[in-house]
């Protein structure tokens, strides 16, 4: 994976690297931005906590997006080094007995990475998402993320929710997946983003976005006052 601070990724686009001899690499970065959404390859990502603090993994998903079609999920179960809380558990319904015989991070750690390594970072309040594979996974920082919350704040102002479960019930995100995915684990959380995002970047009765667009709108300020859904979209 391409690392970089992500405060500074979307400045990046614009503005590029310091320094006279990067400008023409700096120059292509925004050229291929402005492509159209779908040229880029995603990896959509969602993760369940133990309800400790900092959370310790227990579930993550990645939806890889590539030519604009979302692919089929990747899951695993992780078996955390500390118990998970009541709280969690009653939450996403994952249990200690359950991770008994789950790999540790470091066992899949290979896996993850590299079904991250050059995409476009997705999640639904992603920063929440990237502090736990922060600590589990030390340096993964993508070059590039996507953040849907801001995004659907940004393009779909007015709305009085912007937590996920809500968008899913506004747009119908949920239609057609397998009856054993449920929300607030991290395959159907995951799924879901992706089409969100999909439903995002292809308003109807326009082209699609393109990445740059994405980009700012995520970097942008929301036009919309519902800050509040915003600690309340993942619980760990």
């Amino acid at each position: 994976m391409e690392l970089l601070d992500m405060s500074t990724a979307q400045n990046d686009v614009h503005v590029g690297l310091r320094g006279r001899s990067n400008i023409g690499g700096r120059r292509r970065a925004v050229e291929q931005a402005n492509d159209l959404w779908t040229a880029f390859e995603y990896a959509v990502v969602d993760v369940e906590g133990n309800g400790q603090r900092p959370p310790d993994l227990v579930e993550i998903s990645i939806v890889p997006i590539k030519g604009g079609l979302i692919g089929p999920a990747k899951n695993w179960l992780v078996r955390p080094p500390r118990p998970i809380t009541p709280m969690a558990r009653r939450f996403h319904k994952i249990t200690d007995d359950r991770l008994a015989d789950a790999p540790t991070v470091a066992d899949i750690e290979e896996e993850l990475r590299h079904a991250l390594s050059d995409k476009v970072f997705v999640a639904h309040n992603a920063g929440v998402d990237l502090a736990v594979l922060g600590r589990e996974l030390p340096g993964v920082q993508p070059a590039r993320a996507l953040d849907t919350l801001k995004l659907a704040r940004r393009l779909l102002p007015g709305r009085t929710s912007y937590k996920l479960g809500a968008l899913v019930d506004a747009f119908g995100l949920a239609r057609g997946l397998p009856a054993d995915l449920m929300p607030h684990r991290a395959t159907y959380d995951a799924l879901v983003c992706a089409r969100l995002l999909s439903h995002l970047a292809t308003p109807p009765g326009r082209e699609p976005l393109s990445l740059l667009e994405l980009l700012d709108a995520t970097a942008g300020k929301a036009m919309t006052d519902t800050a509040a859904d915003e600690p309340a979209a993942t619980l760990f």
